[in-house]
């Protein structure tokens, strides 16, 4: 009756192939432990000869043993020429990265976009306060565009840039103008014939 992949014990490190971890298998009933560091060696050597490019790595003695460890469940005791990791390193996890639970009142602008509204509140009056407004407001279209293609109106975008800024940004739609953008033409995948 033939054996089937499925039927037999699932492999740890199943890049190097069933007959790898037999020799991990065998090398760990081996009673005397210099015939087990022989044979620990011998197989490093095998699992060098699966992937001869490791070579070109940094570290990659180290990386071949820490995979005997690995593959022989943290069970071989030999003389590891490397120091070889521990079973508890496999079980830590990074930190979780701390992310402020602000609440963004309107996501498709972003964050950025109302520090930006602040910044443009806290301006003294003047050219250039007025020009980063038409920058703001014309970034805001470009934002409203990417979540509704239909098109947005100037006046959403003004009565948008009003609340964010509490009433500190006023644009009149009849003396302001937004840019008007246009996607992209998207290629037709044709290619053009040489005449």
């Amino acid at each position: 009756m033939l054996t089937y992949n499925t039927q037999l014990k699932r492999l740890i490190l199943p890049e190097y192939g069933r007959n790898i971890q037999r020799m991990v298998d065998h090398c760990l009933t081996i009673e005397d432990r210099n015939e087990r560091t022989k044979c620990a060696h011998s197989i490093v050597a095998a699992m060098y000869t699966l992937f001869p490019a490791i070579r070109h790595t940094e570290g990659y003695r180290q990386k071949l043993w820490d995979h005997l460890a690995i593959m022989s469940d943290f069970k071989l005791d030999v003389d590891f020429p490397v120091e070889v990791i521990h079973a508890d390193s496999l079980e830590s996890h990074p930190d979780k990265l701390p992310y402020t639970a602000e609440n963004i009142h309107r996501r498709h602008y972003g964050k950025y976009l109302e520090l930006m509204v602040d910044k443009a509140v806290e301006m003294e009056a003047g050219e250039e306060k007025d020009e980063l407004i038409m920058l703001i407001a014309n970034h805001m279209k470009k934002l409203m565009l990417a979540v509704n293609s239909d098109g947005v109106d100037d006046a959403k975008i003004f009565k948008d840039l009003r609340e964010i800024s509490h009433g500190a940004i006023i644009m009149n739609p009849e003396e302001h103008r937004l840019h008007e953008f246009q996607a992209a033409p998207q290629p037709s995948g044709k290619k053009k014939k040489k005449r």
